[in-house]
């Protein structure tokens, strides 16, 4: 009995992992931008050490590769905000100062002038530095990703000017892992000491205001969930009924 105990405990405990995936990609249906993971998989591994060489426990073969299949374009006629075609991505400053990657394109001049995304990550130029708007002027991105503004202030019609092109870059080569502020970071092997990456040899283009929709499946995250949900009820009734088990042998070893 205490086999099949280890071994559906094992088995909840390795689901976890997976139920946390996917309540993340449900609250996240709405974000812009967001990208779901890769499907993990389940196998299994002995396990070492006292009891039976028999005893087997299921192991989790996870790997947090990011999916960047693309997601529905939804037209919202803002001029700062884009649509990241292709598997191009977007280089954005995290919280801790740090170069991280996303597919979020809300973008917006905040109250220091300096562009950044809904999720208040400063966005980066060509070069690798913020991009500051001066106040006041419109603001317009081309499909080749350049800034050109326009001061609306000065009488007659102004030329726009250069301000800077997005950091973008091509990832067909190379495959993303998820960051714990939610951007995305090169996989090991291929991640430079700056977090950047070897562009691909695709040219990144962005469709000018328009934003990307998560490309998680509601349905079918929804239907994995419920399938988690009764493989756990499933677990856990195989461990009241091994605890029933043992206690009918027990009883029957009882003196009389």
């Amino acid at each position: 009995m205490d086999r099949l105990i280890f071994t559906s405990l094992a088995s909840i405990n390795e689901r976890r992992l997976l139920r946390e995936q996917l309540n993340n990609e449900l609250a996240n249906i709405s974000t812009v931008g967001f990208k779901r993971s890769f499907d993990s998989a389940m196998t299994a591994v002995k396990a070492e050490g006292d009891g039976f060489d028999s005893r087997i426990q299921p192991f989790i073969q996870q790997k947090d590769a990011v999916s960047m299949a693309p997601g529905t374009l939804m037209a919202t006629g803002r001029s700062t905000d884009i649509a990241i075609n292709e598997k191009g991505v977007l280089g954005v400053l995290g919280k801790d100062g740090t170069l991280g990657f996303t597919r979020r394109g809300d973008l917006s001049v905040n109250s220091q002038g300096v562009l950044e995304n809904g999720a208040g990550n400063v966005v980066l130029g060509q070069a690798g530095n913020p991009i500051t708007i001066p106040s006041g002027f419109d603001v317009t991105i081309t499909k080749e990703g350049d800034i050109y503004a326009r001061d609306l202030n000065q009488p007659g019609v102004q030329p726009s000017v250069l301000i800077d092109r997005l950091m973008l870059r091509d990832s067909s080569q190379m495959t993303f892992e998820r960051r714990e502020d939610a951007l995305m970071r090169p996989q090991p092997e291929f991640r430079q000491p700056n977090g950047d990456f070897v562009n691909g040899p695709l040219p990144v283009t962005v469709t000018p205001q328009a934003l990307e929709s998560s490309n998680v499946n509601p349905v079918v995250a929804v239907v994995r969930l419920i399938d988690y949900t009764r493989s756990f009820e499933s677990q856990i009734r195989f461990i009241k009924e091994a605890k029933s088990l043992d206690e009918s042998g027990m009883s029957m070893l009882k003196p009389r």
